[in-house]
């Protein structure tokens, strides 16, 4: 049974409105939730294809495979081990393009070490997870895994960067393995962010714990996913969800209801939001200006994506979703991502309803 399979306490209200779910989630569920994404449920060393016109891609197979090896055979007493000798448990840094299969190969890693002694989440979830546990219980939590895996790794603020900063010199002294995804190199973290000086030590700091293996090749998902999508019509919408055959409940919600609810549940929160759910339909989308209201709404198309849970979209869809200043500013990483995310959980969903993309 999948550990991600356990069901969080919620209240459910019978008009079926993903805005009237409100979880009650313990801490062992949000620990139990750090698994690889549902679609990287079948993702090993043995099925990730090496492109032989990137040969950084085999150097970095051989590398992680050579980690999980000697993590598996210092099983017992691993820790010591590391903590007693000048030998330090592994910490590597896969950096690269989109889409060059770099959280393959990290889901590969978790599941070859195993997933009862590896944590598995995105740079967001870590740091939402420490806002709901606690910082020091968090990092007795962690600490008793072989392995902290960080899909995503990007500093967005300050605050984040000192957090996670004092996370991983936590868990690294404490003899814990690390490895990571990003999309730019660890020196280069933070940069265009914020030019507070004290901070970019502290990145520099972070940047010398990890072993940097570029991971070089072209998108594998070179696919015709739209940024842009016009909405359905909001009454169309609204009807094709309420008659459609699906497994798992359909949730129907404006827009504006959606984004007032998820300022009342914590980020951490937001999957359990999501357990049996199979499809949710937004009406009256329209564009969004507010930064806070933005990064929370990408949280959610997150948690989303990794159940693969098809979307509807009404009002303006995705046209125009964030201003041109939130595609421009520091987190303009993280909303092109969830243009993408959304766009192909978008497409699933008209599909569903025979309302192809035009």
């Amino acid at each position: 049974m999948s550990l991600k399979s356990q069901t969080a306490t919620t209240t459910v209200a019978s008009s079926q409105q993903l805005s009237a779910i409100t979880p009650h989630v313990s801490s062992d569920r949000l620990l139990n939730d750090f698994i690889p994404p549902r679609h990287f449920d079948d993702a090993r060393f043995s099925t990730y294809r090496a492109n032989p016109t990137y040969p950084s891609q085999q150097t970095t197979l051989d590398r992680l495979t050579a980690v999980a090896k000697t993590l598996n055979t210092s099983n017992t007493g691993w820790k010591t081990r590391f903590r007693m000798t000048t030998k330090k448990a592994p910490a590597i840094y896969m950096d690269g393009g989109f889409g060059v299969g770099k959280t393959h190969l990290l889901a590969s890693l978790a599941h070859e070490v195993g997933l009862e002694r590896t944590a598995y989440g995105t740079f967001v979830e870590y740091t939402n997870l420490v806002g709901a546990l606690g910082f020091a219980t968090t990092v007795d939590a962690l600490s008793q895994k072989t392995l902290v895996c960080i899909d995503e790794f990007e500093l967005d603020d300050p605050g984040d960067t000192v957090l996670m900063s004092r996370l991983l010199r936590e868990l690294a002294d404490r003899g814990i393995a690390l490895a990571a995804t990003s999309n730019t190199l660890p020196d280069s973290l933070g940069e265009g962010r914020f030019a507070a000086e004290d901070f970019l030590r502290e990145i520099q700091a972070m940047a010398q714990r990890f072993e940097v293996l570029r991971v070089d090749g072209e998108d594998y998902r070179r696919r015709s996913v739209p940024k842009t999508m016009p909405g359905l019509d909001d009454e169309t919408l609204a009807e094709k969800t309420r008659n459609l055959d699906i497994s798992g409940t359909r949730t129907l919600d404006t827009f504006d209801e959606v984004l007032e609810h998820l300022k009342h549940v914590h980020p951490s929160r937001y999957g359990a939001m999501l357990d049996g759910i199979g499809l949710v339909a937004f009406t009256h989308v329209h564009p969004l200006n507010d930064q806070s209201t933005g990064l929370r709404f990408v949280v959610l198309v997150d948690r989303l994506y990794d159940r693969d849970v098809p979307v509807l979209l009404g009002g303006s869809g995705l046209d125009g979703l964030f201003s041109d200043d939130m595609l421009k500013g520091g987190y303009r990483k993280k909303y092109y991502r969830a243009l993408s995310r959304l766009g192909s959980l978008a497409q699933t969903g008209r599909t569903l309803v025979n309302e192809p993309v035009q």
